[in-house]
Parts: structure tokens; sequence; C-alpha cells
């Protein structure tokens, strides 16, 4: 009995050595930063101790970006007879005030009439580019990769905006040998209005276009594919008269097919759609597909609503691809006022009604002409307040387009201020992305302020920071470019100081890392 006493002490006498070893391993990885110090950190700092868990602040997220359309020199560049000096500084003022009113994305319209505003090995370089078809910009540049660079440099996404179907516009120049016209002249239609139109029942066609997607995806790091609502043409395109798809469709009758003309067609983009998503996804999972249909699904979609069908005219089924969940985003144009006959909250409630899959919904904005409203700035700022307050889990729209942004002060006064705050864009959890690494934070102190610089070994995984400050008792969250890799801090600031700083690092689908934490005395 009395051996069993002093094994029993023993076994208290450890237990208390061994406790006292690991409070000591916890004091080691929380380090103290004095006014003079300079410190390196611990090696990792993944699996903080339940005593270093710290609760910070979550950022604000929303999806803010801005149409910039190159089809007919509607937004960039201005003339297609610009040097390119000209082009590139025409670009960075844009990027420059869509960074200054905190817009955290680009849709750029790289390909706006089967023709390329980059290197292509299957279209020609853009008439609205150099003012000829096939003609590359000199001196040599590559348009596509200037915009990605210089958006990802300011901490704005680069989403790529593909027509799928147009391959001639009537502002597009004399149609030469280089055109998509003369290459696949059996797959393309013309209108009565002069436009060309891919067939988009052709399977070459199908083809073309995903060939012409894959290479994008797989040269270019780019943020998502972004696909507008040309589908089958609107009819006024071609003087109110049927699309001229009559031998696709006797070839599709003759092979047994049982469809109505109107439901094959409508297939006939389904399919593509489908594919295009999958195929992406194949490519580059990580790299989002987004689609921006007209913005009514039929009339009386909603009860209240009336208007162009898209689903008849231009035999889109949109609302099936958000039900069926083939693409990331879902941005359906809702161009008209919140009084009338298309209602915008009234369908912005009815897709999201519709969007079962829970992918994000960023609707398009009029931002350039909405009509017959007092004034567009607040028909515009009241759609944002709309939008903020039915879409809790993902915020955020696009503006059509980067014109009625910047060529109207108030506007852009309005936007500016309703973007306030810098925001990261909306996590996609569906997609599964690879880990962000933990970045190493080191400091300096000094007697006024605090030097935070940070460093990650994969750079390539990281689009962004998050450094957090905490004064006193109150953290606070500052949203930093993947080039920024040092911040000074003052060590008070509004009478209350500096007590800790932490850091993430983000990546391009706005998923977090892991923190790097240290307190400073």
């Amino acid at each position: 009995m009395k051996k069993m006493h002093i094994h029993l002490l023993w076994l208290v006498l450890f237990a208390l050595l061994l406790s006292a070893c690991k409070s000591k391993t916890v004091e080691k990885r929380q380090t103290v930063l004095d006014k003079d110090s300079t410190f390196t950190p611990p090696v990792s700092s993944k699996v903080p101790s339940e005593k270093e868990v710290l609760v910070l602040p979550e950022v604000p997220r929303e999806f803010r970006a801005a149409w910039i359309a190159t089809v007919a020199n509607i937004n960039w560049p201005s003339r297609n007879s610009l040097s390119v000096a000209e082009q590139k500084k025409e670009a960075i003022y844009i990027l420059d005030r869509l960074s200054e009113a905190n817009f955290n994305a680009v849709i750029f319209q790289a390909r706006p009439s089967g023709d390329a505003f980059y290197e292509s090995a299957m279209e020609p370089w853009s008439y609205f580019l150099t003012g000829t078809v096939g003609k590359a910009p000199e001196p040599y540049y590559d348009p596509l990769q200037f915009w990605i660079q210089e958006s990802h440099k300011r901490g704005m996404q680069l989403h790529v905006w593909i027509n799928p179907y147009r391959a001639h516009h009537t502002t597009g120049g004399p149609i030469t040998s280089a055109s998509l016209v003369k290459k696949m002249p059996e797959q393309i239609k013309k209108l009565r209005n002069g436009m060309y139109w891919m067939d988009p029942s052709d399977p070459q066609v199908q083809d073309h276009v995903s060939r012409v997607i894959a290479d994008i995806v797989q040269r270019y790091e780019i943020d998502a594919i972004h696909i507008d609502d040309y589908f089958y043409p609107y009819k006024e395109y071609n003087g109110g008269r049927d699309f001229p798809d009559e031998n696709s469709w006797m070839a599709y009758l003759n092979s047994g097919g049982t469809l109505t003309r109107a439901d094959w067609r409508r297939a006939n983009v389904n399919k593509f759609i489908k594919r295009i998503h999958t195929e992406i996804k194949d490519i580059k999972p990580t790299v989002k597909f987004g689609i921006s249909p007209f913005g009514i699904w039929k009339s009386g979609y909603p009860q209240d609503v009336k208007g162009t069908s898209q689903f008849d005219e231009l035999y889109a089924d949109a609302k099936l691809w958000l039900n069926e969940g083939w693409l990331d985003y879902f941005s359906p144009q809702l161009y008209w006022k919140e009084e009338g006959p298309q209602r915008f909250s009234s369908l912005l409630r009815w897709w999201q009604q519709e969007n079962s899959k829970g992918r994000h919904l960023w609707p398009g904005l009029n931002t350039v002409g909405v009509k017959n409203v007092e004034s567009r700035a607040s028909e515009i700022q009241g759609q944002m307040s709309t939008i903020r307050r039915e879409l809790l889990k993902s915020k955020g729209e696009i503006h059509y387009s980067i014109a009625g942004v910047l060529k109207d002060p108030l506007m852009y006064q309005t936007i500016k201020k309703t973007y306030e705050q810098k925001a990261l864009v909306p996590k996609s959890p569906w997609i599964n992305a690879p880990v962000v690494p933990a970045p190493r934070l080191f400091a300096s102190g000094q007697q006024s302020s605090l030097r935070v610089e940070w460093r990650t070994a994969q750079p390539d995984k990281v689009f962004g920071w998050i450094l957090y400050a905490k004064y006193d008792q109150q953290w606070q969250s500052h949203i930093l470019g993947k080039e920024q890799l040092v911040q000074t801090l003052p060590r008070t600031k509004d009478g209350k100081t500096l007590k800790a700083v932490a850091l993430r690092a983000v990546d391009r689908l706005g998923n977090e890392s892991d923190y790097e934490h240290l307190a400073v005395d």
C-alpha cells in the first residue's frame, strides 16, 4: 500500500513537470516585440495553442466589376488608330480609376467577333485593335496579357469576355482572307443587318469555339471566362426574320431528330454551355465560368414582369443553366429601373429563387443608360442597395459599362462612396482549390512606428493579403495587393496603442490562409 502511494506521488510530480514544459512551449510561440527589437518569426504558427487562437474580424466581401467592351471601340481602345503607347495609357487610366473606387474585377472583351485581342493561332487580330483584320500591334505586345498583369497588380481579377457566335460586326471593317467568315463559310450566316453569325447547331462551330476558350484558359493566368447574352441573334439583327439555319435543321430531322425547331435550338446552346463549363474545369478547376444572359427568362416570370423572352427569341434557357449549376456566377442583365413592367427588384428576387445550387448571383446594371429615371446615379445607387439587402450570402454586381462609371462624375462619386471600403470577392466553396500557405511575418520596432514585412514560399498561389492591426482591444483590417510586402503601422492611433498584428494570404478565389500573429509590447 505504501509503495502504491509512492508511485502515485511520482505520477503526480511527473504530470506537473510535463504541464510546466508545455506552458514554456506556449510562451515561446507568443513572441513579443519591444520598441527597439527586430523579430524573426517561428517557422510555423499554423496550429496555435488554444490560448493563442485569435478572433479576427471578417473583411467585407462583394464582387465589384465593370464591363470593358472592345467591339466597335465602345470602351477600349477609344479608336482603332491609337498607337500602342496610347492604348496602354488609356488602359492604365481605366484601371487606376477603378482601383481608386475599390473595384475588384474587370470583365475584358478579348474576343468580340471571331477575332482576338491576344496572340492566337486560330483567329485573327481584331480590326478594333489595329484597324486591319489580322494585323498585330506595332511595336508588338499582347493586350490581353497586359490587361491581366495590370489588373492583378492593382488587386483586381481579370475575367475574359467571349462573344461565342458573332463572326463579324457591321463596324468591323472589310472582310479579308484573314477573317473567320472566309475560313468557315459553310458554318457562318450573313444577317440582314450586315453582321455574320456562326450557326450554333454546327458541330464544327462548337468545336472551334471550344478550342478558342481552352487555348485562353491554358495559356493565360485569367480568373474567369465570361459569356454575354448573344446566343442565337436577336431577331432585329435579321430584319425580324428567322435565323437561316434551314440546312442544319433538315439534317437534324433526316438523322431521326424529334425535337421541335425551337427545342432543338435550345438543346444546341445547352449542350455548348455544359461542355464549356466542363472543359474549363478539366483544364484549370479554379478558373470560374460566368454567364450574363438577357435579364428576362420568359415574359410573366415573375408574374409582374413583361418583356422579351430569352427562352423564345435567343433560344437561351439560362434558368436551366443556373438550376443545373453549369456555371460559377450568373449575371442576368437587369437593365431596367425599379418602377415599371420590368421591375429590377422583382427580377432579382426571381432569379435568386431559381439559384438552387447556390452559385454567385451578380446582376448586370445599366450604369451607362438606365432609361426614364430622374437621376441615373440615384437609380443605380438604389439598385446596389437592393442587391446588398437581398443577396446576403454573396453580394455583387457588374456595371455596363466602364463608360457609365467614368464619364459621369456624379455616377463615379456615387459608386465610389458606395464602395467606400475595399472588399474581397465572395468565396466559391464548391470550387476545390489548393490550400493557401500561411505567410511568414517579420517586424522591426521603432519608437513611434512598427515596420511589418512578410514573405511566402509559394507566391504563385497568392493574390493578395489581409493585414490586421490590434489597437487596444479593437482589430482593424487592411486588404492589400499581392505586390505589397511591407507596411508601417503607427504605435498609437486615435489614442489607442498597437498591441498585435496578424496576416493572412488570400488566393484568387478569395480563400484565406491560416494567420501569422505577432504580439507587440
